[in-house]
């Protein structure tokens, strides 16, 4: 019986928590099976307890609940190259994977085996190319800006189906009966050709996927390059979600699927009042940070979101939308670096945006939420041209996801999704121009038509304006006026606490935004 978890972003007070992962992972060995427990990255990042220690407690408490093997997802870079191979020493386990490289060069096993009653069971780790963009693309580059760190990537997906393969066929050569991809890729449209889908499609030899990434729950069956099934689980994020896979002894029949967590405002500690060692390390990593991040700062009268409040997935949960759509709390994160920073425009990615806000009292936990990763405001001066190229880009993935989908201040447009997105992009996935017919008109800045050949005062962070995240290399080049002014989730504290007089109010009721972006 493998237990896998992907994407708990911090999350280990939720839903399940690490206490009930601990509970159900025990439950099962007690019951005489063979259990391992193993990650598929992102869990580092996504709530205080992380960015206040850098990662430190999460691989700590990783460590206490005692798990086998983990991945990489892109995330697991958020704070630093250096900062990145520090916490795997941390761990009392090994990370895996196949394809994250520096100047081609292996930087972890690609492989692990595992044997139990003398069957071999290889675990290949598999990290999503998109993480050049997804964390802070200088952090895989030297000092003169050029990648060394990589995850072979170009723009067929051929490097990285082909150092799958050769994972797989190393671990089957060494005796593995049965190989397990644990892979950081996702189905969203913006990492093709990396999504799980491409990588089974363009191998052989895997048995399952245990995936993370695009935080579904989807289980899927599908062939491989030699037409043979193969079965992918997700398992969703913040631990609403224990993904699983049973290999039967005898004849190796196997089914994944997923234990949901459907209580909401609860978690399994609470509810069932665990008192264990997990249960202990977690208080001690949180109860003193909590303590402080559980000051009242604001109000807000209207619920701020980042999913469709009426739309439901497969699954029962919310479908997240700020990645492709405009939200309200998506026009508030804009709105606020526009407020502190004075600029004509202010942009902010919805990857950025992490976690609606119910209309009630907000904390300062709320607000880190929100904005975990520290970034810090900056504006710079950009052209008419240059901000077109943007919002080319940030609808490039419309109607599906992109975690660089602009959320946007100062500014209204509209995009044609039926007319296919002329972005260019390098082997890297930063962008190189646009061709042919643009999806975006009737760009409005301040409520007068663009001018291509006008200047005007850009606002966002670091992360998309200097360091090309997501891919946006348009602005690296411009003249900054302003640098590091202030981190993310204080520019969002200041502009509700003083630009709102301390509430959220009508302005933002409305939960699909202001109509600053019109989808046709």
């Amino acid at each position: 019986m493998i237990r896998f978890t992907s994407d708990v972003h911090c999350g280990v007070e939720s839903n399940f928590g690490y206490a009930g992962l601990a509970l159900v992972r025990d439950a099962y060995e007690r019951a005489g099976n063979h259990v391992l427990l193993v990650d598929n990255g992102d869990s580092i990042q996504g709530e205080p307890v992380g960015t206040m220690t850098s990662g430190e407690a999460n691989v700590k408490l990783m460590n206490a609940v005692g798990y086998d093997i983990a991945t990489m997802g892109n995330h697991e870079f958020d704070y630093g190259m250096d900062r990145f191979f520090e916490l795997t020493k941390m761990a009392n386990f090994p990370y895996i994977s196949c394809n994250f490289n520096k100047d081609g060069e292996l930087q972890f096993a690609p492989y692990v085996i595992k044997e139990f009653d003398g069957v071999k069971i290889a675990f290949v780790g598999i990290s999503t190319p998109k993480t050049l963009t997804s964390s802070t693309p200088k952090y895989f580059q030297d000092e003169n800006g050029n990648f060394i760190y990589g995850f072979f990537e170009d723009e067929t997906g051929e490097k990285l189906y082909a150092a799958v393969q050769k994972a797989v066929d190393d671990a089957r050569a060494e005796g593995a009966q049965f190989v397990i991809a644990m892979a950081h890729l996702g189905n969203e449209s913006e990492c093709k050709p990396y999504t799980y889908a491409d990588v089974i499609a363009n191998t052989s030899g895997i048995n399952a996927m245990l995936d993370g990434h695009s935080h579904d729950t989807g289980h899927v069956k599908m062939r491989n390059k030699d037409g043979k099934t193969v079965l992918r689980q997700g398992c969703g994020t913040k631990l609403q979600g224990i993904g699983y896979l049973k290999i039967a002894s005898g004849d190796g029949a196997m089914d994944t699927g997923v234990m949901l967590w459907n209580c909401e405002d609860f978690n399994a500690t609470e509810m069932y009042n665990l008192d264990t060692d997990v249960t202990k390390a977690v208080s001690e990593a949180t109860d003193e940070l909590n303590a402080a991040l559980a000051e009242v700062v604001a109000r807000t009268d209207v619920d701020l979101t980042v999913s469709d409040p009426t739309v439901m997935g497969d699954d029962g949960l919310p479908v997240r939308i700020v990645r492709s759509a405009e939200t309200n709390l998506g026009d508030l994160c804009a709105d606020a670096y526009r407020y502190v920073s004075g600029a004509d425009v202010a942009f902010v990615n919805g990857g950025g945006v992490r976690v609606s806000i119910k209309a009630s009292d907000i904390t300062r936990n709320d607000i880190l939420k929100v904005h975990p990763f520290g970034n810090a405001l900056c504006v710079c001066e950009a052209t008419g041209q240059q901000i077109l190229d943007a919002l080319e880009l940030s609808v490039s993935s419309m109607p599906g996801e992109y975690g660089g989908f602009l959320q946007v201040s100062g500014l209204t447009f509209e995009v044609d999704t039926s007319i296919p997105s002329g972005v260019k992009r390098d082997e890297k996935n930063m962008f190189v121009g646009v061709e042919g017919e643009r999806r975006v008109s009737n760009v409005l800045v301040g409520g007068e038509p663009i001018d291509p050949e006008k200047t005007y005062t850009v606002a966002s962070h670091n992360y998309l304006l200097h360091n090309g995240g997501d891919g946006y290399t348009i602005f690296q080049n411009c003249t900054f006026t302003q640098e590091s002014v202030m981190l993310d989730n204080q520019v969002l504290l200041t502009y509700i606490t003083e630009g709102l007089n301390g509430v959220v109010g009508e302005q933002y009721a409305d939960p699909y935004g202001e109509g600053r972006i019109t989808a046709k």
